[in-house]
């Protein structure tokens, strides 16, 4: 039911979206050098590593960690690069990711390949055993400013908890939370 659930909403997302897509892939292509998606090794189901495609927001030579990890993270960025973190149009792209069933609509965000810490954390709570999300119940509940063992502990809730019901609710906060750009790191 949940992939039915998410593969309908994918087709109905990229049809509304073609022409923001197709406006933020020119908008990258005008102001900086270098490919308009980035593709990100992530952790997914079961710990294995996928390619996650994201509008690219930060400069080619960006060193690969999460982004409150580098010392001065707005220096990284593109000239649209603030806007398209702070409007969450540089996550468009996943989609793909969607309808390649690598990520669901909702689940745990995908680790990064090198976050060994938030992997073994999810690994020991059983959330490796989900499908990764373009939002998920951290998300909606801190986002970037949660600590690790916080999220991976919201992580957990959701899996005991997961229902078509409590998806469609945490697709609405993250509606809002992207709607008044709250817990968006820049």
């Amino acid at each position: 039911m949940k992939r039915v659930f998410d593969l309908a909403l994918a087709l109905i997302a990229a049809t509304l979206l073609v022409f923001p897509i197709l406006a933020v892939a020119l908008a990258i292509r005008l102001t900086s050098p270098g490919p308009v998606l980035y593709w990100s090794d992530r952790v997914g189901r079961y710990n294995r590593i996928f390619k996650m495609p994201k509008f690219r927001s930060m400069r080619i030579d960006t060193p690969a960690v999460a982004t409150h990890l580098l010392d001065d993270p707005a220096r990284w960025l593109t000239p649209i690069g603030g806007f398209l973190r702070k409007s969450s149009l540089d996550e468009l792209p996943q989609l793909w990711s969607i309808f390649k069933g690598d990520m669901s609509f909702v689940g745990p965000r995908p680790a990064l390949f090198n976050q060994d810490d938030l992997v073994a954390l999810r690994t020991d709570m059983g959330v490796d055993k989900m499908v990764p999300g373009l939002t998920g119940w951290a998300q909606v509940n801190g986002r970037d400013e949660l600590p690790i063992p916080q999220k991976v502990q919201l992580d957990a809730e959701y899996l005991h908890k997961k229902s078509l019901i409590f998806d469609l609710k945490i697709l609405w906060m993250t509606a809002l939370k992207v709607l008044t750009r709250d817990g968006v790191s820049h």
